[in-house]
């Protein structure tokens, strides 16, 4: 799911554009200190957001974030995008081992008015150190190893990252049948408003080598680092935006 790989102006596109914002980091941390302390555990949350693209025209949805236990360290991560256009929904089990997302079974729908459905399928054979899938109908298997994650997985490992002290990270990520390098780094503090309180945040962004597009993130310490805001602009000017709109973190 699409990392990130946002697009040119037409209605059709805009919101994959939106699932593709979302799909990027919807609970990305910052990060406060390099202490050395025991990895943090997953926790339970939902997390909603509003979502805006401004691209001559404008386009508002919302979005909803959700990581639910299944016990004995199985747990399911779900994306779910409301727009007038095109709905999302994206789904993983994973499992929780010493500090690590280890991917399981990930799955993605895109569909909507004026736009063809779009599907990816990736099951994780983790014994065999293959993962097979399925992306726009066409199969592909791609040898696994160790550290791999997927569109989503990657996500509560930089939220569990940065929690634990982390400042640059990079990892590598299965998606379309191919596996590609991801690289995040915190920026500096910055100071924002969030609920109509003045409080100071962490910036983060999206490291790119050649690339005029720009991905900057606002997270939260005061809850447990959430992201509030994530801010993607284009090379022609347009701009794509997430906005916290409510939160509830479980457990």
């Amino acid at each position: 799911m699409p990392l990130a790989q946002l697009i040119t102006p037409t209605p059709k596109k805009g919101l994959i554009t939106i699932a593709s914002l979302l799909c990027l980091l919807a609970l990305l941390l910052g990060s406060a200190a390099q202490a050395a302390e025991p990895v943090p555990d997953l926790f339970p949350f939902e997390v909603s957001y509003g979502a805006s693209m401004e691209k001559g025209i404008s386009l508002n949805g919302s979005a909803k974030r959700i990581l639910t236990s299944q016990g004995n360290n199985v747990w399911l991560y779900r994306t779910e995008v409301k727009s007038f256009i095109a709905d999302l929904d994206e789904s993983l089990v994973l499992k929780w081992e010493d500090g690590q997302v280890v991917p399981l079974r990930y799955r993605y729908r895109l569909s909507g008015f004026l736009i063809k459905d779009r599907k990816q399928s990736i099951d994780f054979d983790w014994k065999a150190n293959v993962a097979t899938g399925k992306y726009k109908g066409k199969p592909f298997e791609v040898k696994l190893e160790e550290g791999v994650l997927d569109p989503l997985g990657f996500q509560v490992q930089l939220h569990q990252d940065i929690l634990n002290g982390k400042r640059d990270m990079e990892y590598q990520v299965l998606d379309k049948g191919s596996i590609d390098s991801d690289r995040f780094a915190v920026v500096n503090d910055d100071t924002g408003s969030t609920d109509g309180k003045q409080s100071s945040v962490l910036k983060a962004k999206k490291v790119r080598e050649n690339s005029e597009r720009q991905t900057l993130m606002w997270f939260d310490p005061d809850n447990k680092y959430v992201l509030v805001r994530l801010l993607q602009v284009e090379p022609d000017g347009s701009k794509y935006e997430l906005k916290l709109k409510s939160i509830d973190l479980g457990g």
